[in-house]
């Protein structure tokens, strides 16, 4: 804690896509009880720190340290050991730190695969050389390098120990709130932590407990994009074809999206004791094919189930989209030789 007595609090933005950070800003004007209760020091995105500065904080130095994002490459994976030494409390913040989230999604393919779609055949790219990027680059004032990019994206936790978990994408703002008056209490007040490893702002239960949509006992034949129906209202979304991940997904975020015609796309994570949300996830979609009459012939029912499950376009990417990296896939096996990977691989 700082000499002024406030606590110090820390943010770091690794593989993501930046929401998590503005995120924060949700919280409306108790930001500004954030700034009145924190001295910030570590806050790229907001505020000019180096890393120098934290390696020359001493241990346990920031009290607080949200970390969002996946481990996508060598320098994320520095920083979440360089932050795990120099901070009390290292809350794994939103889905990709937490699950590894769309990062992850490419541990269905190849690191190379993946660098030529980016920067190869990719139309949006003006690359007429077919230049990859490269770890160590000369020039005339001397070597360039850039972080190493990583065969597998983990989660934070595949990396270093982390106290507390808040899923979302981004969090929702009373998580948020949720979380710093948790830790503010404890340093400020006295207050009992929760136990290590506890998820932070979230609940226990799927999201279809929480969700208004009526829900009937109904078979569906086909499985439909978003795009291919207008859904009717109030009426769950699962049953009209609509993959919905309810669920298979922890509650906690109040349902947004399926109030608005959207399914559950699962980024506040499995439920307590599912080690694997996709696998759950396909469970729950096997629970409302219709395979007919009982007593029809295994071959006709096989071939229902068939029919049906080839209309649910992208499987892997629909289950797994934010827990890839937790999942017990983790990531396919591939044919190709893995050039570089964390060393925990």
């Amino acid at each position: 804690m700082a000499e002024n007595g406030k606590p110090k609090f820390g943010m770091y933005w690794a593989a993501s896509c930046g929401g998590c950070e503005i995120s924060v800003l949700n919280i409306g004007d108790k930001i500004l009880d954030v700034d009145a209760i924190f001295d910030i020091a570590f806050w790229p995105v907001a505020t000019d720190f180096k890393y120098k500065d934290v390696e020359n904080y001493p241990d346990n130095y920031i009290d607080l340290c949200l970390f969002n994002g996946a481990i996508r490459n060598s320098e994320n994976e520095e920083m979440a050991h360089l932050l795990r030494k120099k901070s009390k409390v290292l809350v794994a913040f939103g889905s990709c730190a937490y699950e590894g989230c769309i990062p992850a999604l490419s541990n269905l393919t190849t690191k190379e695969a993946t660098l030529n779609t980016v920067f190869l055949d990719n139309i949006t790219i003006d690359n007429p050389n077919n230049v990859l990027p490269q770890e160590v680059t000369k020039v005339n004032e001397g070597d360039l390098s850039i972080p190493t990019f990583y065969h597998t994206v983990k989660s934070l936790d595949q990396v270093v120990p982390v106290d507390y978990y808040m899923p979302g994408c981004p969090p929702e703002p009373h998580q948020i709130w949720a979380v710093l008056e948790v830790v503010v209490n404890a340093l400020l007040h006295g207050a009992e932590l929760p136990p290590t490893g506890a998820i932070i702002g979230a609940g226990n239960v799927a999201v279809c407990e929480e969700c208004p949509l009526e829900k009937n006992v109904k078979k569906i034949k086909q499985f439909f994009r978003p795009y291919d129906i207008i859904p009717e209202p109030d009426l769950c979304l699962l049953e009209q074809g609509l993959v919905c991940m309810g669920p298979a997904t922890r509650n906690g975020c109040g349902a947004l999206c399926p109030q608005v015609g959207m399914g559950c796309r699962g980024c506040y994570g499995p439920l307590d004791g599912v080690e694997d949300q996709g696998a759950k996830m396909l469970a729950a979609i096997a629970s409302v094919v219709d395979v007919g009459a009982a007593g029809e012939e295994e071959a006709i029912l096989d071939q229902k189930i068939n029919e049906a499950m080839d209309t649910l376009a992208d499987p892997a990417g629909t289950f797994y989209r934010f827990s890839m990296a937790h999942s017990l896939l983790r990531r396919v096996r591939t044919n190709s030789a893995v050039q570089h990977t964390s060393p925990s691989d």
